[in-house]
């Protein structure tokens, strides 16, 4: 299927690895240039590399933290107008809400709810004057299904979904869509380390661990990179238009829900 987004620009955030990248390579094989960014700059690099010699496309790596003020500044100068935004920051750490003080909420915040917002603000006036622009939030399936021992997490992307919950449909008439992409558990960094806690709470292998997770997805695996990025292309393409405002779960039916 052609995507129809070739000649298009966009800003994928940590996209060095896992879930971020999967969606800088998908957008790339669909024949977008990218701005990438990540707060390493080693990885980063090495995968603007790649994605040049597989793809006609140009790649600018902006090594910032995105979730500062000035990390943005610095993407965002680089990133200029762009036509896709898709959002990602990795996730606060697990714990139990007994661990968790102010301003442990406030990073969660600042990262996962305040950081996207404030890229939206800054990239979607423009897509609206133009008639066109697309964006992909990642957020967690936490947003449908909380994770206990994730709390921050379901706070703060919680948050986020209740922002573009409205804000979609404010700027829907000017062409531009603002949707969520709810990652399940992915073959990712993000994934080892918590099967890696798990073991260490319940005293088992970190394969164990993963096994007796995988044994709760209906699929009996764990998400690739590959297709979640697949999934983020559709939705930044001619073809999604019509769809705003929305969650969409990828979680090889964990969740358990009618609607």
């Amino acid at each position: 299927m052609d995507l129809g987004i070739s000649g298009k620009r966009a800003l994928v955030c940590a996209s060095s690895k896992g879930l971020g990248r999967g969606c800088a390579f998908a957008l790339a094989e669909a024949g977008v240039d990218l701005v990438l960014n990540a707060r390493g700059s080693e990885a980063l690099e090495a995968t603007a590399a790649e994605i040049r010699s597989l793809y006609n496309v140009n790649v600018e790596a902006v090594a910032a933290d995105i979730t500062s003020e000035d990390g943005r500044a610095q993407v965002l100068k680089i990133a200029g107008q762009v036509d896709i935004l898709v959002t990602n920051a990795g996730g606060p750490p697990p714990g139990m809400w007994t661990d968790w003080d102010r301003d442990d909420f406030i990073s969660a915040l600042d990262a996962n709810m305040l950081t996207p917002i404030a890229l939206i603000k800054a990239l979607v006036p423009s897509m609206m004057e133009r008639g066109w622009g697309r964006v992909v939030n990642i957020t967690s399936v936490s947003v449908k299904s909380p994770i206990p021992v994730l709390g921050l997490s379901n706070a703060a992307r919680a948050g986020l979904t209740g922002y573009v919950a409205g804000t979609s449909r404010q700027v829907a008439s000017k062409g531009v869509t603002i949707n969520n992409l709810l990652p399940g558990i992915h073959a990712t960094d993000r994934a080892v380390s918590l099967d890696a806690g798990a073991a260490a709470q319940q005293g088992i292998s970190p394969e164990e661990a993963k096994q007796n997770r995988e044994a709760g997805i209906p699929t009996h695996r764990y998400g690739t990179a590959t297709e979640f990025g697949a999934t983020c292309a559709f939705m930044c393409s001619q073809h999604a238009g019509f769809m705003v405002g929305q969650n969409v779960l990828l979680d090889g039916g964990a969740t358990v829900s009618t609607m």
